[in-house]
């Protein structure tokens, strides 16, 4: 049987956790109390031997001395403590429980702690679960108004279309004057209404408006009049710019502004009110109420989880102390705010009604799917799976290094026709590979350690690639890759033209790019869709707004500029047809070629840069910009290098000493001070945080001082090793792999650091912004 402390540790809400019952804490105050008890006893016993001077006898009254004192223990059991309510200054609704022992007990200062430190638990369950109630009761509050506005602005949409010259519809978006929030919104919108037929009909949208919470600027009996006499209101619509057309107007609207440089001056053309923005609005109220529902359903497991805790630390301490004091307590706690109040409830039941009417369609089924959407099943097939393409993976590994060792491709004749043509697409796949296999253990780590990865990644919990999954993918491709090495090795001794056997590697590329685009549902689909759209924000990232998994995954493409070099080295020698005749000299030597390499060792760091900037855009938070000057330091390092691999002189050797150190130090106190919370000389940890998922302190050191040697290993490129193609090729392929794994080993540290900092605010639930929000007055 698992023991209820493993239970509560698995089911509790990891960014809720020090709000929950300290149950563990209070165990301790219990084996206090087991212990006392036990040394009463020892103490009573060696008291009765010196009375009795070691005679031991029985009486015949002892039964009825027993019965006795267990009904006497029944009856007073009741009144062994008083838990006391009291009401503080703040208010009837802020109320703290306190306890007082109305019996003494042997062991009276344990008893008297556990009690203490159980009032506060109770305070603290009933004060954090009072607030959380209030926020999700004030956002049902604000989104139903939300919906209001959006049911009526739908229905004016529906009015226009059958009434296409009429004037009772506000009929154009006119620019706002802008504001502090113009980085998270398109801009403002003013409603106008034309024609003075109806004008009661405009005052009855204009009343339904405002009565749902939104201010009309100039609006009621005085309103604002333009040239031609007609009123003039207005109200906001913020649509997130998170796509390139939405950045790009905000963007265009801010300039406009700022060079009109009058806000109030009118415009003949505005945006129009259509059914993109009114959809755009609707998602995101759908994703709100869905986000709402998700929170009301935590704050319902706190509460549950809590009862039992109290029912269990409670039952402990009556089987201890031999007294039942649990009743009258957990009657308590069962009167108090987190058990007794059924809003909670009310509101996920409202919040069902609503959704299955204005976002299903009445469909409670299809309503339920997006409420409460239901995880996957784990599969034995896949571990199974993986066990057996890691046996395929290891057998066809030793075949390859007996077929390579026997046919001789790494001799003298034969090694650099064979590294230049076939080693740099098994490399990519080798490279992609040994990532995935690092993604897996992160999954496993962070899984493991009860780090809400998926909340933090905002994927999907019922699509997210586990890390089984992980491994399975990462198995299959290799299995795969090593086969077609075997393969092109079994056609090569076997006489066949290099010119088609080395169309191989090129197949298989291309069999993996189909499989990532293949629109059927097999594979993982919404796991490459997601990776396809994330490669998609990283590409044209100032004009998508940026998200953590955007910019973590940006993160692991610097890590992975190798595996772009030798994707460019193999779309040059297959697009060139350099495959059918065999000279790989052709892309080598290339101007255009040499000048990519340059663009593609940017890259990266680029993407990166413009993230920082974006997000530097969206918040004004400086963090941003000196992020951004960290990653322009390593894109000037790594052309520094670069070019010194083709210039060798004392001259280029000095710039790359100079720019590869200072990028070296800059990446080195983002990673520790920055992305991991460390050398904080202030914390309870030494030149650690405060705050440790893992229970060993040294790993920790460890992993700094592993860091800082991946973090240097640049030094090999600037060192003249005499070497042969081969030895550099593996070289080369080497390095690029412990640059692999020192990103796998910073990704648990950095998403340890961001589950933190949830924990640190009880971040539970995704902020999600809305739509309409009230104009500042002209």
């Amino acid at each position: 049987m698992v023991k209820f402390s493993k239970e509560l540790e698995a089911q509790l809400i990891p960014e809720w956790k020090d709000a929950f019952v300290n149950y563990w804490q209070l165990k301790k105050h219990i084996k206090k109390i087991k212990l006392s008890k036990m040394q009463q006893k020892q103490h009573q016993h060696h008291r009765d031997f010196n009375h009795n001077n070691g005679v031991f006898g029985l009486s015949i009254c002892d039964p009825v001395r027993f019965l006795a004192s267990k009904f006497s223990r029944d009856n007073e059991a009741e009144n062994i403590i008083q838990v006391k309510r009291k009401v503080m200054e703040e208010g009837d609704d802020h109320e703290v429980y306190e306890t007082e022992l109305a019996q003494l007990f042997s062991e009276e200062d344990e008893v008297r702690a556990f009690f203490e430190r159980l009032d506060r638990e109770l305070n603290k369950v009933n004060q954090f679960y009072r607030t959380k109630e209030s926020e999700f009761l004030e956002r049902g509050e604000i989104l139903n108004k939300q919906l209001q506005i959006l049911l009526e602005l739908k229905q004016i949409l529906i009015d226009r279309r059958r009434k296409p010259s009429g004037g009772i519809i506000p009929r154009s978006w006119t620019p706002c004057p802008r504001n502090s929030d113009i980085s998270d919104g398109q801009g403002g919108a003013a409603l106008s209404g034309d024609g003075t037929a109806a004008a009661t009909e405009t005052d009855d949208v204009i009343a339904a408006l405002e009565r749902n919470g939104v201010s009309f600027i100039n609006a009621a009996s005085s309103w604002a009049k333009t040239k031609k006499g007609k009123p003039k209101v207005a109200m906001r619509i913020d649509i997130p710019a998170e796509t390139p057309a939405r950045t790009i107007s905000a963007v265009t609207s801010m300039l406009w502004e700022d060079l009109v440089n009058n806000p109030k001056k009118e415009s003949g053309t505005g945006n129009f009110i259509n059914r993109k923005k009114i959809q755009c609005a609707e998602k995101m109220i759908r994703g709100a109420f869905v986000e709402l529902y998700r929170g009301l359903g935590l704050l319902k497991t706190y509460s549950s989880l809590n009862m039992v805790a109290f029912a269990k630390i409670l039952k402990k301490f009556d089987k201890v102390s031999n007294q039942k004091a649990s009743a009258s307590y957990l009657q308590v706690v069962k009167r108090s705010h987190f058990i007794s109040s059924d809003k909670v409830v009310r509101l996920m039941d409202e919040v069902e009604s609503i959704f299955t009417k204005h976002f299903a369609n009445n469909d409670r089924k299809k309503a339920m799917k997006f409420l409460r959407p239901q995880q996957q099943k784990e599969s034995h097939m896949v571990t199974f799976f993986v066990g057996l393409f890691t046996g395929c993976f290891v057998s066809l590994f030793c075949v390859y290094a007996i077929l390579a060792h026997l046919s001789g491709i790494f001799s003298a004749n034969t090694e650099a026709a064979y590294m230049e043509t076939v080693y740099p697409v098994f490399s990519v796949f080798a490279l992609l590979c040994l990532h995935l296999f690092m993604y897996g253990c992160n999954l496993f780590m962070w899984k493991s350690t009860r780090i809400n990865y998926n909340f933090i990644f905002e994927f999907s919990p019922n699509t997210a690639l586990k890390y089984r999954d992980a491994f399975l993918l990462c198995t299959t491709f290799m299995t795969a890759v090593v086969a077609a090495m075997v393969v092109h090795l079994l056609l090569r001794a076997s006489g066949f033209s290099p010119s088609k056997i080395d169309a191989i590697p090129g197949i298989l590329l291309l069999i993996s790019i189909c499989l990532l685009i293949c629109p059927f549902d097999i594979f993982y689909r919404p796991t490459r869709y997601c990776f396809l759209r994330i490669i998609r924000n990283i590409i044209c990232s100032p004009f998508y707004k940026v998200l953590m998994v955007d910019f973590f995954m940006a993160d692991q493409l610097t890590s992975q500029i190798p595996l772009l070099r030798h994707l460019e080295s193999t779309a040059c020698y297959f697009l060139a047809g350099s495959f059918k005749t065999h000279h790989y000299d052709t892309c080598k030597n290339g101007r255009l070629y040499r000048e990519l390499a340059y663009v593609i060792s940017f890259l990266p760091y680029y993407w990166r840069a413009m993230q920082c900037a974006r997000r530097w855009f969206d918040e004004y938070d400086t963090n941003h910009l000196a992020n951004m000057g960290k990653y322009v330091s390593a894109m000037v390092a790594a052309g520094a290098r670069l070019t010194y691999t083709r210039q060798s002189n004392y001259l280029w050797f000095g710039i790359v000493l100079v720019t590869s150190v200072v990028a070296t130090i800059y990446q080195l106190y983002w990673d520790f001070v920055k992305d991991w919370g460390f050398l904080n000389p202030n914390s309870r940890n030494p030149w650690l945080r405060d705050d440790l998922i893992l229970r060993n302190k040294s790993i920790y050191y460890i992993s700094i001082a592993l860091n800082v040697v991946l973090r240097i290993a640049w030094v090999e490129t600037v060192m003249r090793f005499h070497v042969t193609t081969v030895q550099w090729r593996m070289l080369d392929f080497f390095m690029a792999s412990l640059e692999v794994i020192r990103r796998g080993h910073w990704n648990f540290y950095r998403l340890e650091n961001e589950h933190l900092s949830n924990v640190g605010k009880f971040r539970a639930v995704k902020a999600v912004p809305l739509p309409f929000r009230e104009m500042d007055s002209d």
